[in-house]
């Protein structure tokens, strides 16, 4: 008995020792501008020669959104960087007054499409500066991410027209994987026509899929998550409900297709370890009487539970928050959304929490509107930092502990630093940009494996596009 004692001490011991007290710490301090409104980011690896790296899209300005009750005129222009994971600042670039700063008007993306071991930077920007909504004039580029050189560039995709502006510039800019060779994507459009393009390396078209107006089925997401979700190795697009495989630009199946002609603003994937099956989860905007606003599909777009008849859902994500890392999925109905040139706030937020696959409600007992899951100190089970819209700068842990501030919001919560754990890059209105880190953090094998992932490997690239920051949270 007394062995078995000292076997179970022992053991406990190595658990306490692994489970450390968190402590976070910015290990990248910089004072990018004096200003700073508004900011996405994205990873970037340059070669052997700066392997940690990112570009940094950002403006003085508060985020500028088409919807006529939310744009307004800005008074500053957009910039874009790179700098070391160290704080080395390669190159800047004002990209002056043709192009709105806004996520929709200008996403950012990083991705090695000639497979030369540096990713290139595409953006959009517009050959007549003088007039920033000149829509045929707008241009796809590739910039060498060590100089900010243009490499190459292309026509932007047009869209059908008229349009109202809301509908008329939404546009994204991501990439995935065809059988291991990488293909750049374009879209424009959510909520009107719609249009997906796939490019070679050689910018020549390999494909574009049109969705009309009167299509039956989903409309567009804000998030757009890139999964082989049947194992052939072709990667498949989730463009609202509808499933869109990527070698040749046809749609493998739309959810729901007869019962939700709607906007579903949030489409998350949640992957099962122990099947090696993925769900997909979505959180819909207000449309007629159609229902269920919470839904729940297996791989193959089969409804497997549904809830909440009717709102505006405006948010949600997954996070591996149970005791062994078990997800949790949330969804966000808020009352009003109210976006002016001194930011943005919701009213009347109300969250839905689940156990992923079976749709038991969940309490979590804490509050997680603008929360962003981030697995800090790699034990595969998440934290949730609350950079996102409104949120505070705090960072929790799964029971709601508050372990840190970040001092202002978050433009990524992944693993892009060579640390240890995921790491945060934070942004605050005071110019400053950092990167905070678990200094106790040690990846345990589930979290080396969560980071080979292809989905994470992919999706961690689309932080500068559309509303992806919590993608990586259903893995």
């Amino acid at each position: 008995m007394k062995r078995l004692v000292i076997i179970h001490f022992l053991v406990l011991a190595a658990l306490a020792a692994f489970a450390q007290p968190f402590s976070l710490k910015p290990v990248m301090e910089l004072k990018l501008s004096d200003k700073i409104g508004q900011l996405r980011a994205v990873p970037v690896t340059i070669g052997e020669k700066y392997p940690y790296a990112m570009a940094l899209m950002y403006s003085e300005e508060a985020e500028v959104d088409p919807w006529e009750g939310m744009f307004f005129f800005p008074k500053h222009t957009l910039k874009i960087a790179v700098i070391t994971t160290g704080g080395k600042v390669l190159w800047k670039k004002d990209l002056g007054g043709g192009i709105v700063p806004g996520i929709w008007f200008s996403p950012l993306f990083a991705f090695d499409l000639d497979q030369d071991g540096s990713d290139e930077l595409w953006i959009i920007n517009n050959r007549d500066p003088e007039h920033p909504l000149n829509y045929p004039h707008f241009v796809l580029q590739k910039l060498n991410p060590e100089t900010g050189e243009v490499q190459a560039e292309i026509p932007w995709p047009r869209p059908e027209v008229p349009q109202e502006l809301s509908h008329l510039y939404r546009h994204f800019i991501f990439g995935a994987y065809v059988k291991g060779k990488p293909v750049l994507l374009t879209a424009q459009g959510t909520y009107g026509p719609m249009r997906i393009q796939a490019w070679n390396s050689d910018l020549s078209k390999r494909w574009e899929h049109y969705i009309p107006k009167d299509a039956r089925g989903a409309l567009g997401s804000h998030v757009t998550p890139i999964i082989d979700i049947n194992n052939d190795g072709i990667d498949e697009l989730f463009w609202g409900e509808r499933c869109i495989e990527l070698d040749s630009g046809k749609q493998l199946f739309c959810a729901d297709e007869a019962n939700w002609e709607g906007h579903s603003d949030i489409i998350q994937p949640v992957l099962n370890y122990t099947t090696n099956s993925w769900s997909v989860f979505t959180c819909r905007e207000s449309f007629n009487n159609q229902s269920p606003r919470l839904v729940m599909f297996n791989q193959k777009g089969e409804k497997v539970w549904g809830d909440v008849d009717e709102g505006h859902m405006d948010t949600g994500w997954a996070a591996r928050l149970g005791e062994n890392g078990e997800p949790i999925v949330l969804g966000v109905k808020v009352g009003k959304k109210i976006r002016t040139a001194d930011g943005e706030k919701r009213t009347g937020v109300v969250e839905y929490t689940y156990n992923a696959f079976s749709g038991e409600k969940i309490n979590l007992g804490f509050n997680v509107y603008t929360s962003i899951p981030v697995d800090l100190n790699g034990d595969g089970i998440h934290e949730l930092v609350k950079g996102y819209f409104e949120g505070t700068g705090d960072v929790l842990d799964r029971k709601g502990n508050i372990i840190g501030n970040i001092g202002g919001l978050s433009a990524m919560a992944c693993q892009f630093a060579g640390l240890p754990g995921e790491q945060i890059l934070s942004y605050s209105h005071d110019g400053w940009v950092k990167i905070w880190a678990d200094e106790n953090a040690r990846d345990t094998e589930k979290a080396h494996a969560r980071y080979a992932h292809p989905f994470y490997k992919i999706n961690r690239l689309q932080t500068g596009n559309g509303y992806n920051l919590f993608t990586l949270g259903g893995i």
